[in-house]
């Protein structure tokens, strides 16, 4: 659809200011979003449809920006009806690709009233009361990792602006304490870390240290101590560690990495965006032994804490020495500054932000910590069923040995073919979105559970079709 409404006033005399009155229309369209909102809360998690192509929008869409606008009951009716249907239902039980998300419905409601709340969330003067409850957030979140009550840090977009900000606060420490001069600036991580770290070493110029895997995947304390033996360890200010690795759910010998970073002076960032939810659950915490002792870590909550895009934690052992790497500086903001006020723009790569963590926090207040543990060790427990669904059956095999909810599946006799036109045919037919990924050098298909309405079932029936 393309379809222009009337303009109804002459564009000499409008009134610069009518967008941004309460008219008729808006109150209307006002119902109208309240109406879907609901709508889509009580219809659960949408069907999957197939695929469509820019020329297949553009034949339903039409031009959607004109000089005089379609009217905000036309713009409503082509996003419900033809827009969000176009989009991957990421909440269905059976998405089980990338690293799917499940907001619970009192993070996606409490999501709208933040977006109908304007503010600026940069500065505690300017949002005490956001800053204050993202705050409890953090707090909750850092004890989980056992960080000591000194720890602080903010929300930022996602992981990739975690890692950045996290590296970033690491090497502006290195270069107080030991200046500009030396060796290139280098981080160590394996090959297994999520790929943005290698996009924030390359905004940052700054090398790689590559270590080692073992067998499973992790990074090693004596990897790590023989990687860096090599050559003597020169520039290397930092290593990034991994809670979680995406492509095979698990989590790098953090303690032997502690004690080599301890010993050596390298700060120890921890990319938890995925895993670090994990923490939650009882029975997955002893896997993070040595997280404890971390100089940063990250978490993201709209993946597995059930939050809706955008949010990631972003946790500092000492906060002071991130502030130092990321407080912008002009007349009016430090003007603005009050005393030792809690300003998350000094804690990443942001000044203008939304209060991101707001729906995290509403859904984490509103239903209590224990909630989060029974749906995280929920996850997990179908986890371990879905891998001895696979294990039951002749044709699979299991190609990683996965600390956490990511079981990577190799179909006997299949080539990298079949399992894209298995995943592809699986997308066609509504059943579920799986996709295949590679893993040493092989192509195979990987699953991840996050979504505690994701059963074993559903599981069974997406094996069923690779028989």
């Amino acid at each position: 659809m393309s379809a222009e409404r009337e303009p109804s006033v002459d564009q000499a005399t409008a009134d610069p200011a009518a967008m941004h009155a309460i008219t008729a229309e808006i109150e209307a369209a006002a119902q109208g979003v309240f109406d879907y909102a609901r709508d889509r809360l009580h219809a659960g998690p949408r069907d999957f449809a197939a695929a469509r192509t820019p020329e297949q929008m553009r034949a339903a869409a039409g031009e959607t920006v004109t000089e005089d606008g379609i009217g905000a009951e036309a713009a409503l009716r082509l996003f419900t009806e033809t827009l969000a249907p176009a989009s991957v239902p990421v909440e269905n039980p059976r998405f089980l690709a990338f690293i799917p998300t499940a907001p619970t419905p009192a993070a996606q409601l409490f999501d709208m009233a933040l977006s109908a709340t304007p503010m600026y969330a940069g500065s505690w003067r300017s949002s005490a009361g956001s800053v204050y409850a993202e705050n409890q957030a953090l707090r909750w979140l850092a004890d989980l990792a056992g960080l000591p009550e000194t720890a602080g840090g903010c929300f930022v977009q996602g992981g990739t602006v975690g890692n950045l900000s996290a590296l970033v606060s690491a090497r502006h420490a290195h270069r107080a304490e030991h200046g500009r001069g030396g060796a290139p600036l280098r981080v160590a991580a394996t090959g297994q870390a999520h790929s943005s770290v290698a996009q924030a070493l390359d905004v940052m110029d700054v090398g790689l240290l590559e270590v080692e895997p073992d067998a499973r995947g992790r990074m090693t304390g004596p990897a790590l101590e023989a990687a860096l033996a090599r050559d003597g360890g020169a520039g290397v200010f930092a290593v990034a560690a991994t809670g979680g690795t995406t492509n095979l759910g698990v989590i790098d010998d953090l303690a032997g990495v502690a004690d080599v970073c301890a010993a050596r002076g390298l700060w120890l960032h921890v990319d938890a965006a995925y895993g670090g939810a994990a923490l939650a659950a009882p029975s997955a915490r002893p896997r993070f032994a040595g997280i404890e002792r971390c100089d940063s870590f990250i978490v993201d909550p709209h993946k597995w804490l059930f939050a809706p895009f955008d949010s990631c934690a972003l946790l500092y052992r000492r906060p002071e020495l991130a502030q130092a790497a990321h407080r912008q500086h002009a007349g009016y903001l430090d003007a603005a500054r009050v005393g030792a006020d809690w300003n998350p723009s000094d804690y990443a790569i942001h000044l203008t932000r939304r209060a991101r963590g707001l729906p995290f926090w509403f859904s984490l207040a509103a239903h209590g910590t224990r909630a989060y543990a029974e749906a995280v060790e929920g996850t997990l427990r179908v986890a371990r069923e879905a891998r001895a669904e696979i294990e039951r059956r002749d044709e699979l095999e299991l190609a990683n040995d996965t600390d956490l909810t990511v079981l990577c599946i190799r179909r006997v006799g299949w080539t990298a073919d079949d399992y894209r036109a298995w995943s592809a045919r699986n997308l066609e037919d509504g059943l579920a979105l799986v996709t295949p990924t590679e893993h040493a050098g092989e192509v195979i298909t990987r699953i991840c559970i996050l979504n505690p309405r994701t059963t074993v079932e559903d599981i069974a029936a997406i094996l069923d079709t690779m028989a």
